[in-house]
């Protein structure tokens, strides 16, 4: 896929992966010995790491300090975290599709490992844009997103709808969620650029993305260096609220909706205990935090043809 990214002139070739040190996430949903063995047959003089869980992290901050180039092996939440110790160590990022959702490689253009392989031996990368959230001083590092960002009861929505759809189908699923979420959550009450709102949901996404849908449709491209963002409005009615989020996702135009592309947004008096999704991944908001992009702040390998 060729989007509005610009090319990274300076991406170094590596035809053999020398340089090249690759983290493997062994606890993806793909990351198997076949993808293993072929990473290791085209790029032979590559760094291979095979770790999960709470190793993760580290082993990527370890990669990154001493590679030119970071690659890594997983799905959203472990491109994620590649992507944050790529970004703070300043080197380009090579990303080899191995998890069972591959959002960020997919709007990329990078369908499999020979995509990125044929762009790490051409020296092909681009620019892209990443989200930023970061937290008032001494609440904690600031965190990053690729994909999407959201607060508020849509997380909590979101993880009992992955958790039961497996057993009992995606709309099963999306009724028994929201009914749950329904019972146990309220809109969360806090400032947006320092007015007071309630709302069900505020979500950021990193570009902007089309189409409605259960879930984030594809993007046009990722050097675009803006927020999508969303909210659904609390007060009135929760059901139909919850209800068209459960079934549409927060990207449908509904009345209850809106839409907007920013910079940066400041968010504010935020409860404790409210939760938090980025790329998949789930934590507790801190109490206040900002929300911007960074315009062509990561260099990523990716095929121009």
């Amino acid at each position: 896929m060729a989007g509005d990214e610009r090319r990274a002139t300076a991406a170094p070739a590596l035809p053999d992966g020398a340089g090249l040190t690759v983290v493997v996430n062994t606890g993806s949903g793909t990351a198997n010995d076949a993808g293993l063995g072929a990473l290791r047959e085209r790029l032979p003089k590559a760094e291979l790491i095979e770790c999960e869980g709470p190793d993760l992290a580290r082993t990527l901050a370890s990669a990154a300090s001493r590679a030119t180039v970071l690659g890594i092996c997983g799905g959203d939440g472990t491109v994620n975290a590649a992507a944050t110790a790529a970004l703070r160590a300043g080197v380009p990022l090579a990303v080899f599709p191995g998890g069972t959702l591959n959002h960020f490689a997919l709007d990329l253009g990078l369908a499999s490992t020979e995509d990125t392989c044929r762009a790490l031996a051409a020296g092909e990368a681009v620019h892209v844009g990443v989200g930023r959230f970061t937290p008032a001083p001494g609440e904690g590092e600031p965190g990053y997103f690729l994909n999407t960002f959201s607060i508020g009861a849509y997380p909590e929505l979101l993880r009992h709808r992955l958790r039961w759809a497996p057993r009992i189908g995606g709309g099963p699923a999306a009724l028994l969620a929201a009914w749950r979420v329904m019972r146990a959550e309220h809109p969360v009450r806090l400032t947006l650029a320092g007015r007071p709102r309630s709302v069900w949901l505020l979500f950021a996404g990193n570009g902007t993305y089309h189409g409605t849908g259960p879930t984030p449709r594809r993007r046009d491209g990722l050097g675009e260096g803006l927020l999508d963002v969303r909210l659904v409005h609390g007060g009135g009615r929760p059901a139909p609220r919850l209800l068209a989020a459960a079934f549409t996702g927060p990207l449908s135009r509904s009345p209850v909706h809106a839409a907007t592309r920013l910079r940066s947004l400041r968010v504010g008096d935020i409860p404790p205990g409210t939760p938090l999704a980025y790329d998949g991944e789930y934590a507790q908001a801190p109490t206040s935090f900002v929300l911007d992009s960074l315009p062509e702040s990561l260099v990523v390998y990716r095929p121009e043809h």
